[in-house]
C-alpha cells in the first residue's frame, strides 16, 4: 500500500468540500465551494442583514473567517498606511485595526484596483496579511505582530493582486512584476525564505522591465499522482511546480499578460485562463504532464466570453466563467460545449462562488444575482446591497458575507 505523506493528507482533508471556516481567496478549497445549509436566497438593506459594519480606510480584499474572527485588509493615506482589520463574527463589532506596514512611495495602481487588494489567509492561529512588494506581515489572533519580510522587491504598476496561499507550514508568494518574475515560499513561523523559483518562460528579454512580463493571478495547490502541484499562471504560460521545492514540473504556452483568474482543478484536469493575445483571454483545460506540455494535453480551449478579473468556478462536469462586463458562460468541463451563454448585466469583478447548488455573483454595482447550476439557464434571485461589491464573497456556517466598498456585511435568515 503506497504510502501518503502527512503533508499531502492534510491538503486532501482541507480540499474537501466542508462547510467551516473560509481561510483563504474562494474559501477552503481554493475554487469558491461551500456545503454550508441555510445561505439565504433574498435579501436587501432591511432584510436578513444581521449586521452591517463599516469597515476603515479603503480595500478590496476578500473577507476570510477562521472560529469568530474575521479579516480583511485595508488601506488609509492613499496607500501610505496598511492596515488588518478584524471583525467579529456574531455581532460585528470591530475588534482591531493594526497598522502593519508604512510607506513612503505606496506606487501607481490600476482605476479599478486598490493598495489593499490581496486576500489575507490564515491558520486558526496565524494571520498572513500581504501587500505586494510593500511587505508580508504575520499576526496572531490578538492582532500582535509575529514577523514580518519586506525584503521581496518587483515592480507592480497596477498594485499588488494576487494572494497569498498556505500549504503546511509554507507561505507562497506569486511575485510577477514588470522587473522580476518568480514565486517564493516562506516558512510560515518565521518569514524567511524556503524556496524562490524565477519564472523561465517569458518571453520578453530577462533584462528588460516591461508590462509584458507581470501578472497578478493567485495560485492553487492540488494533488496530481500523490504529488501536491503549486499551478499558477503567469504572462506567457501556465507552469505547474512542486509545492515543497519550487521546481517546474511542467508549463504550456501562451500569448499575453496581466493574468488575474486563480486556477481550478478537478476530472483530472486544470481549468486556467490564460491569454490567445495581447487583451484577449481563453479558458484552456489542462491534462497535467511533465516538461512542456503536448498538444493533445490541451484537452480544450474556449475564447469566446473569457473573463478577465473572476475567476471561473467549476461545479462537477459544468464550468461557470463570468466575463467582467457582465456576460455568463457554462461550460461543458470534459469538452468545452457551450450549454448557455446569458448576460446577467452590471460589470463582475468579484469571482463567483457555489453553494449547494446555487452560484452567488455579485457585480460592482452592488447586486448578487443568484443563479441555479447545471446546464439550464435560470436566475433564482437578484439582491441589492448600497455600494459597490468588488470584493468576493465568504461562506461560514449559514451565512454569506460581503464586503462592499464601505461595509462588511453578514447575511443570514
Amino acid at each position: 500500500m503506497r504510502l501518503i505523506s502527512l503533508s499531502l493528507l492534510v491538503l486532501l482533508l482541507v480540499s474537501a468540500r466542508v462547510s467551516a471556516d473560509w481561510p483563504q481567496f474562494r474559501g477552503q478549497d481554493g475554487q469558491g465551494h461551500s456545503d454550508a445549509k441555510g445561505v439565504p436566497l433574498h435579501w436587501h438593506e432591511a432584510k436578513n442583514v444581521t449586521w452591517k459594519t463599516a469597515l476603515p480606510g479603503k480595500g478590496w480584499s476578500s473577507p476570510v473567517i477562521s472560529g469568530n474572527q474575521i479579516w480583511v485588509t485595508t488601506a488609509h493615506a492613499e496607500g501610505k498606511s496598511l492596515h488588518a482589520v478584524c471583525v467579529d463574527q456574531t455581532t460585528g463589532e470591530l475588534l482591531h485595526d493594526v497598522e502593519v506596514l508604512q510607506t513612503e512611495d505606496p506606487g501607481s495602481r490600476h482605476a479599478q484596483n486598490g493598495f489593499a487588494s490581496p486576500t489575507p489567509v490564515l491558520d486558526g492561529t496565524h494571520v498572513f496579511v500581504h501587500f505586494g512588494p510593500h511587505g508580508t506581515v504575520c499576526l496572531d489572533t490578538d492582532g500582535k505582530r509575529v514577523w514580518e519580510n519586506t525584503e521581496l522587491e518587483f515592480a507592480v504598476l497596477h498594485g499588488a493582486a494576487s494572494s497569498p496561499i498556505l500549504h503546511g507550514n509554507l507561505l507562497i508568494l506569486s511575485c510577477d512584476g514588470s522587473d522580476q518574475q518568480f514565486l517564493v515560499a516562506l516558512n510560515k513561523r518565521t518569514g524567511k525564505v524556503k524556496w524562490k523559483e524565477l519564472r523561465h518562460h517569458l518571453k520578453a528579454p530577462a533584462k528588460e522591465t516591461s508590462i509584458a512580463k507581470m501578472s497578478y493571478s493567485t495560485p492553487l495547490v492540488s494533488v496530481v499522482n500523490d504529488v501536491a502541484q503549486l499551478v499558477s499562471t503567469a504572462a506567457d504560460h501556465v507552469a505547474a511546480y512542486d509545492v515543497e521545492t519550487g521546481k517546474e514540473i511542467w508549463w504550456m504556452p501562451y500569448d499575453g499578460f496581466s493574468m488575474v483568474p486563480r486556477p481550478s482543478f478537478g476530472n483530472g484536469l486544470f481549468y486556467i485562463v490564460g491569454s490567445i493575445r495581447v487583451g484577449e483571454n481563453a479558458v484552456y483545460a489542462i491534462r497535467p504532464g511533465k516538461g512542456q506540455l503536448r498538444d493533445e494535453q490541451l484537452v480544450w480551449k474556449h475564447s469566446i466570453g473569457a473573463s478577465y478579473v473572476p475567476s471561473p468556478l467549476l461545479v462537477g462536469k459544468e464550468l461557470f466563467v463570468v466575463r467582467d462586463g457582465g456576460v455568463a458562460t457554462c461550460l461543458d468541463a470534459m469538452t468545452g460545449k457551450v450549454h448557455w451563454k446569458k448576460r446577467l448585466g452590471g460589470n463582475f469583478r468579484a469571482s463567483p462562488i457555489e453553494v449547494r447548488g446555487r452560484i452567488y455573483a455579485c457585480s460592482e454595482e452592488g447586486k448578487t444575482l443568484v443563479l441555479a447550476t447545471g446546464k439550464e439557464f435560470k436566475i433564482l434571485a437578484t439582491n441589492e446591497l448600497d455600494g459597490r461589491l468588488l470584493a468576493s464573497p465568504a461562506v461560514a456556517g449559514g451565512a454569506l458575507f460581503l464586503r462592499s466598498d464601505t461595509h462588511l456585511y453578514r447575511i443570514e435568515e
